[in-house]
């Protein structure tokens, strides 16, 4: 009964989204000639289909994206207009697909146990569940099998996962294994269960991390109503202060769309807005990505002059609260590096305790074999959430001067913008004297003798203040017939995970940079007489005062690659006078050996109805991800000291370099190596007035 009537509202909603369309083209028509208005919009249906993940899973549907834009803009004099966009979406995939991404997603779950052979080698086998190379979640190491071994006395271990009424009920259900949909759960590493359901059907691990990680299954299926307004696109004024002949002011002021940047896929300049990860991973256009603020902009026009045939000074300020990147929550299709399911399960596990795949050395001190280990609340994970709140001095400000050379060959800009990060960092609680091993959980009393009371995989999320300068240019290379455009990027204040540090993060300057390429071909081979047009773009990252250290167990330091490249090609013949338009879209990651090839075609089949098919199809290298998973930064003796010809047996503070796929290996592996298993085939209808 509750299926059909699921069903029944999702008719719902489907038909009257229908009916607007097809009635607004004629309140459109009335309104125009009526008023003045000017009216577009359209209604489009996006529809995917996804392939395997890492367990063998077929994943099925994966997107039913129902979207309605509709956009007005009015004249309300000779020198200012308004203009306004609107858009709604419904996606069917929570409730047609509901065993994947909704109310019945996920499922009980076992992680590995590479201290097995010890386990099973004990005489008369007293523990049978560690003698297994997989453990249920809650079936680790807690504290009377700890007790069992002669191990030290310790209330770090242990979790309910069977009582409901007690406190942190944290049951095997609605679970999946950290990293499964892009990696293999056996690797070695550091795993644990991530819940996957919708939060208003399992509260674990829910918070706010900036716009996703407590959102309903309702918020999920409807994603721009919400507290922050999202479905109004752009309202906004804008118009002209004449200043002279020549010369003027101009304002717009509303929720807005700010374009620094000219890139596809990845940012360089183009960073005051954020961006919906969870519409589309990084394949939607960024117009229909990017989250619009409200903001002001000031635009003083110069004119011409005897060095440019134009120039602009441009003032931005963005004045609504922070708001970062939309990463995705965990349990959702599209989830950006996999952070989003990180964080939940890191939440997840500092709230109600969460059992931790090969996290203790067996026998103690010993490396080599390590027990899938139960962890108590407030022991380890996610504590809180640090969202800047709205002040003068948190708010982004930002400064562009561009301009024309006399000549008209090259156009340029000078950038400089200072505003907080949109991606989280996470700090290690470091020195905080919570002890593990004293008093109720969390406890911050009196020290062991001997033992540091550190809290190192313990983390507040942050988003640190970043300041930019940077530049463009963009000129007509005439011999290769081709435009050329340049983007750069310089830095300071972004965070990067560093388990060389004590609080597992340091602040490096980055420089980030992008030259493109766009030629218009003739390839007779491909589209006879039309152009096909060809676009490449080389992405470049470094990052400055770099560091990666050598443990006696691994690599430690910045998981981030220290220079890397990436590759994009786009190739885009015409037919039928431009209404079939093929096109082949490739990117590659260098560093982390990853890469998308999509396919596609579109067919304007009208001039208001167009169709548009293709694919999704992704390639990794997983050898190249294992990074140090900072079992060893912890104070858990005897856990987490090792003893050996290299190591010594009292316990250090920093890492010993043990690693593993998790959780860093994403950083490394980047967005492009995460999607590793989200191949899928998509067709897309757009009706629009």
């Amino acid at each position: 009964m509750k299926a059909k009537m699921r069903a029944i509202q999702s008719s719902t909603i489907l038909a009257i989204v229908g009916a607007s369309m097809l009635a607004l083209p004629c309140l459109a028509r009335a309104q125009s000639s009526s008023t003045d208005w000017s009216v577009h919009g359209y209604y489009e249906n996006e529809t995917q289909f996804r392939g395997q993940d890492y367990t063998g899973n077929t994943v099925g549907l994966s997107k039913e994206r129902n979207t309605f834009q509709l956009a007005l803009g009015k004249k309300l004099s000779d020198h200012w207009k308004f203009h306004a966009t609107l858009r709604g979406t419904y996606d069917g995939v929570y409730r047609l697909n509901s065993k994947e991404y909704g109310d019945k997603a996920g499922g009980s779950i076992k992680l590995q146990n590479t201290a097995s052979p010890f386990f099973a080698g004990i005489p008369g086998n007293p523990f049978p569940n560690l003698s297994q190379a997989f453990v249920p979640h809650g079936g680790g190491i807690n504290q009377a099998n700890a007790t069992a071994l002669g191990l030290p006395p310790t209330n770090a271990f242990g979790i309910n996962t069977t009582n409901p009424n007690a406190p942190n009920y944290n049951p095997n259900q609605g679970l999946q294994v950290l990293g499964q949909r892009w990696h293999s759960t056996a690797r070695g590493g550091v795993e644990l269960g991530v819940p996957v359901r919708p939060c208003n059907v399992d509260r674990r691990g829910c918070v706010d991390f900036g716009g996703y990680g407590n959102l309903s299954q309702s918020d999920l299926e409807f994603p721009e109503f919400n507290n922050r307004l999202d479905f109004l696109r752009e309202v906004y004024f804008s118009g002209d202060i004449p200043l002279s002949p020549m010369q003027s002011i101009y304002l717009k002021i509303g929720r807005q769309q700010v374009v620094w940047g000219r890139t596809d896929l990845f940012r360089v300049l183009d960073v005051i807005n954020p961006i919906d990860y969870s519409r589309n991973n990084i394949y939607d256009e960024l117009e229909d990505a990017r989250i619009p603020m409200f903001i002001a902009t000031a635009e003083y026009r110069m004119g011409s002059s005897k060095w440019f045939q134009d120039a602009n000074l441009q003032l931005v300020w963005n004045m609504e609260k922070f708001r970062p990147n939309n990463l995705g929550q965990c349990g959702t299709p599209n989830v950006i590096l996999d952070a989003g399911c990180f964080f939940r399960a890191m939440k997840n596990l500092w709230d109600n305790g969460a059992t931790v795949t090969n996290f203790a050395a067996i026998p103690p001190g010993v490396p080599g074999m390590y027990a899938a280990t139960d962890f108590g609340p407030h022991q380890i994970g996610i504590r809180n959430v640090n969202m800047p709140a709205w002040t003068l001095k948190n708010s982004p400000v930002g400064l562009k001067f561009e301009g024309i050379t006399a000549s008209g060959s090259l156009s340029f800009s000078l950038n400089a913008l200072t505003y907080r990060s949109q991606l989280p960092s996470l700090h290690s609680i470091n020195g905080e004297a919570i002890n593990a091993f004293t008093g109720s959980p969390g406890n911050t009393g009196a020290p062991i003798p001997g033992i540091p009371v550190q809290h190192l995989i313990a983390f507040d999320m942050y988003f640190p203040r970043i300041n930019l300068i940077g530049g463009s240019l963009d000129f007509q290379w005439d011999r290769a017939k081709s435009a050329v455009r340049f983007e750069g990027a310089y830095t300071t204040g972004e965070e990067f995970s560093n388990t060389l540090k004590p609080n597992l993060y340091s602040s490096n300057p980055v420089f980030r940079s992008v030259i493109g390429l766009d030629r218009p071909t003739f390839i007779p081979f491909i589209s006879g007489r039309q152009a096909t047009l060809i676009s490449a773009q080389l992405f470049f990252q470094h990052i400055f005062e770099y560091q990666r250290g050598q443990s006696p167990l691994g690599p430690t330091g910045i998981p981030d690659w220290k220079n890397n490249v990436t590759f994009t090609l786009l190739i885009k013949p015409t037919y039928m006078n431009g209404r079939l338009s093929p096109q082949l879209l490739i990117a590659h990651d260098w560093k982390a050996s990853a890469g998308t090839i999509s396919p596609s075609v579109n067919w304007l089949i009208s001039n208001h109805l167009s169709l548009t098919a293709g694919a999704l199809l992704h390639y990794n290298d997983l050898s190249r991800y294992n990074f140090d998973d900072c079992r060893s930064c912890n104070p858990w003796a005897p856990f987490t000291t090792y003893t050996g010809a290299t190591v010594p047996q009292a316990f250090t503070d920093g890492s010993y370099g043990l690693s593993g796929i998790e959780p860093l290996g994403r950083f490394r592996a980047g967005p492009l190596g995460t999607a590793g298993k989200e191949n899928q085939l998509f067709v897309k209808l757009r009706a629009s007035f």
